[in-house]
């Protein structure tokens, strides 16, 4: 139910290829090849649609949807109204996504280059890209096939970036390798100037930021984040890392796989992460840290040590969470008390 001002639907389907595309197992379904048209929330929904259900605190909502087919968990099939189509899965939330895209696939591009687009003549620009209005590719910069660089977005010179990347409107490329399937939202900032200064009575003089921002594959980078290029090592993102809206990564930070920065996150320079670590909205993490795979660190934490791997932390200092939870007790705890 997406507006169609907006949205092109590719739809309808029928629920047997929906099920096929999302791993899903078919149940209560009279006829596999009924027409799916669209996706809607459990709340609107009509028999036309497929909803889902991910959280349980929406039993309720799903046991009233007039949905006529719902991705859901087999352990919440017993709730589904009469009549809806359930589609199985362990993981609703991520077989929604696959279906979901298959309604909305991205839209096409159409290849070429804006008359008002700046592509110097050493730049390469590979097969099917689009080019649009306004936007400036720099000396010996390498844009691969099928990508599409947004208006007034500027790659600097010597840029690379792969295949099937989206680079968004009036975002700034420089110092730069990026490799495929990566998106770039609007407004970004990659491979400025690190923050480096040799600090002295004399005044703070600014040190050469010599190195690199390398992005590896699927790569999604949110609107309006910074990310600074190494002093002398490369800053560096791993594959599958998602970055949230106003983000700031300092120079030599390095990113393992499938890293997820919520909005405002600040990292300081030169502090690793491990794979698949979370840092919830606000969390600052100082300088020079080894963060182990799997942490998953707190909104608004400040985190000023090294974490091991697998651990969860909160609160400013960071602490192990369960810590952090104890202490929060025990201040309200004193604060009731003194009010007494």
């Amino acid at each position: 139910m997406a507006d169609p001002r907006f949205f092109t639907n590719a739809g309808p389907f029928a629920l047997a290829d929906l099920a096929a595309r999302a791993g899903a197992e078919l149940k209560n379904a009279a006829d596999p090849q009924r027409s799916v048209a669209d996706v809607a929330p459990l709340e609107v929904a009509g028999p036309e649609h497929l909803s889902f259900l991910d959280n349980k605190k929406y039993v309720d909502a799903f046991a009233a949807s007039r949905a006529g087919a719902c991705l859901v968990r087999p352990e919440f099939a017993e709730k589904a109204p009469a009549g809806m189509a359930l589609l199985l899965t362990d993981d609703p939330y991520r077989a929604y996504a696959k279906v979901a895209s298959s309604f909305y696939p991205l839209p096409p591009l159409t290849p070429g280059v804006a008359e008002t687009a700046s592509v110097h003549p050493s730049a390469v620009v590979g097969a099917g890209s689009q080019i649009d209005p306004g936007a400036v590719i720099g000396a010996g910069a390498e844009i691969g096939e099928r990508c599409h660089i947004g208006a007034n977005a500027v790659i600097g010179h010597g840029v690379k970036i792969g295949n099937d990347c989206r680079i968004g409107a009036l975002s700034s490329i420089g110092f730069a390798l990026i490799g495929e399937r990566v998106y770039i939202h609007p407004g970004a900032r990659i491979g400025q100037d690190g923050f480096g200064f040799a600090m002295g009575p004399q005044g703070h003089l600014t040190v050469p930021q010599l190195g690199r921002v390398v992005i590896h594959d699927d790569v999604e980078i949110g609107a309006n984040t910074t990310i600074d290029r190494g002093a002398g090592p490369d800053t560096v993102i791993g594959v599958g890392c998602k970055i949230d809206k106003l983000v700031q990564i300092g120079h030599n930070v390095q990113l393992g796989r499938g890293c997820v920065l919520v909005s405002q996150v600040g990292i300081s320079g030169s502090t690793k992460l491990g794979d698949f670590v979370v840092a919830a909205g606000q969390a600052g993490l100082t300088g020079h840290l080894q963060i182990g795979s799997g942490v998953k660190i707190g909104a608004q934490a400040g985190v000023m040590r090294d974490i091991p791997a697998g651990e969860t932390v909160g609160g400013s200092p960071a602490v192990p969470i369960t810590q952090w939870l104890r202490q929060s007790a025990e201040l309200a705890r004193l604060v009731r008390k003194k009010g007494r």
